[in-house]
């Protein structure tokens, strides 16, 4: 059946450019640039400094790099001549005093970092590594956008523009971890009637897929004394990361096998493997490339690759073993779940569903493997469901293991239909770019996008540049940083100057 999402480019793709922003829109975002380039990057700066992670245990009301962050926030927001409002996990930053407003969603909070894998403290803007990229942890997700509309939003405020819509920049802190307080929010406040987040990608987005999560315990079991086993298998670091690093422990591996494994290892392109000894048991440390769970295309799963790289044997089924023999039997090395039973599925415009191992922890039961699962329209969560369980039991009989706990999060897929700032953001965007054939594109990642009225996704990533956000790698080239200053500015006074 056609989905409406698949209707949604053909409504877009008669649009002329041969309209271009507006003089107003043109000239305010070149003095953003020429005036405000470096004190953009000076905000940002600051802004990285605070790791912003949720910790848990702490509420983020007083986790203190969080009253940092905020306090910083207020103070550059101030120094512009900036409102700011602080309603605790959210904070508004606004300009102008119209009745009606034009929302710009953000957050403040970032994911985890392994600060051991980058060439600079990711909290200290690292400028000089690479030149041309500012890298650190929020550069691209989302502390750079934040630094990119408060100098738009100073722009507009110095050149005196009157404002038909009061322009608001929404900032909140825990939009990586728990979109309860803001959920909340939304239900308790008036919203702006027109809305952007600027936490996705260019040009438009206006379909973001359903976020989940199937996790599953495998019980442990002895293993006989002397018998070539499974001994630990460990791998990734948060749920939505495509993991970096993997680790087994083979006990009683004889020199053969160790050959084998060697061997093989040359074939797995963009894989790195280390082998050391300990007596009899061999470890195997793999490495691959970090990415944002939404992207696995993007990254190399070290987990997906250390199991088939295990994969020639049946291992026996400890809680080590029988997780690798359901990666390699269930997932492989594949993004689009085609070996786990029938839950594979694509749509027109969303594209594939991806299916991801990305965590791997200890619990008192046994090894937890999270699979983190990214789900277009064209199935139920309950179909979805279904499926997962039943080629989860299928497994389970046919191999003898125990799965000790089982755990399905599916959440749905968003797509937004009224939206009538399209055109204006694909006005801007072909103008600044040059791309004349741009038209709205759905992503794998969620955005607050949903609980906003009339809201997309405009940038900050271009199309078909790789996304840095969650991985270890995050930057900003400057050249983006600039161009996003131009396009935010232009776009604020498109809609809340020269309201459509």
């Amino acid at each position: 059946m056609r989905t409406p999402l698949a209707i949604v480019p053909l409504l877009y793709s008669a649009i002329s450019f041969a309209s271009t922003p507006s003089e107003l829109a043109q000239s305010t975002a070149n003095y953003a640039v020429n005036t405000y380039s470096q004190a953009m990057v000076d905000s940002l700066r600051e802004l990285v400094r605070y790791n912003t992670v949720a910790v848990e245990g702490i509420s983020g009301l007083d986790n203190p790099a969080h009253i940092g962050f905020k306090a910083e926030l207020a103070k550059q927001a101030q120094a512009l001549g900036l409102d700011f409002t602080d309603h605790g996990y959210l904070v508004v930053i606004g300009l102008g005093d119209a009745k009606e407003r034009f929302g710009i969603i953000t957050h403040g909070d970032i994911q985890p970092v392994d600060s051991s894998k980058w060439a600079k403290s990711p909290f200290d803007l690292d400028e000089t590594s690479e030149p041309g990229r500012l890298i650190g942890r929020g550069t691209e997700d989302d502390k750079g956008p934040i630094s990119t509309a408060l100098y738009a939003m100073k722009a507009i405020k110095d050149k005196g523009i009157a404002l038909n819509r009061r322009i608001e920049l929404y900032v909140y802190m825990a939009e990586e971890s728990d979109w309860g307080p803001l959920q909340a929010y939304v239900k308790e406040n008036s919203l702006p009637e027109l809305n952007i987040t600027i936490d996705a990608e260019y040009p438009v987005v206006t379909a973001e897929k359903g976020y989940g999560t199937i996790s599953l315990t495998f019980a442990d079991k002895p293993i006989k004394d002397g018998q070539m086993a499974l001994s630990e298998f460990s791998g990734g670091f948060f749920g939505s990361q495509i993991p970096e690093d993997a680790v087994a422990i083979i006990q009683d591996a004889s020199a053969d096998f160790e050959a084998l494994l060697e061997s093989k290892a040359t074939q797995h392109d963009g894989m790195h493997y280390q082998f050391s000894r300990d007596g009899d048991n061999l470890r195997v440390q793999a490495r691959g490339k970090s990415a944002h769970s939404s992207k696995p295309q993007d990254g190399v799963n070290a987990i997906s690759y250390l199991a088939a790289l295990l994969g020639d044997r049946l291992w026996p089924s400890n809680s080590a073993g029988a997780l690798v023999n359901f990666v390699n039997s269930q997932l492989g090395t594949g993004l689009y779940g085609k070996q786990f039973g029938e839950i594979a599925y694509s749509d027109n415009f969303m594209g594939p569903m991806t299916v991801s191992p990305t965590v791997i922890k200890t619990s008192d039961q046994g090894l937890q493997l999270n699979i983190n699962i990214r789900r277009p329209v064209g199935k139920t969560a309950g179909q979805l469901e279904q499926q997962i369980n039943q080629a989860v039991d299928n497994w389970q009989s046919q191999n003898g293991a125990v799965i000790a706990d089982r755990n399905l999060y599916i959440g749905e897929p968003f797509v937004q239909t009224s939206a009538p700032h399209i055109d204006t953001l694909l006005r801007v965007f072909s103008h600044f770019t040059g791309i004349k054939d741009a038209k709205p594109i759905a992503i794998g990642g969620g955005t607050n996008s949903r609980l906003f009225p009339n809201a997309v996704s405009f940038g900050p990533s271009m199309p078909g540049v790789e996304y840095t956000g969650h991985s270890e790698h995050e930057f900003i080239s400057m050249e983006q940083f600039i161009l996003n200053l131009k396009m935010y500015t232009a776009v604020m006074v498109e809609l809340a100057a020269n309201p459509q």
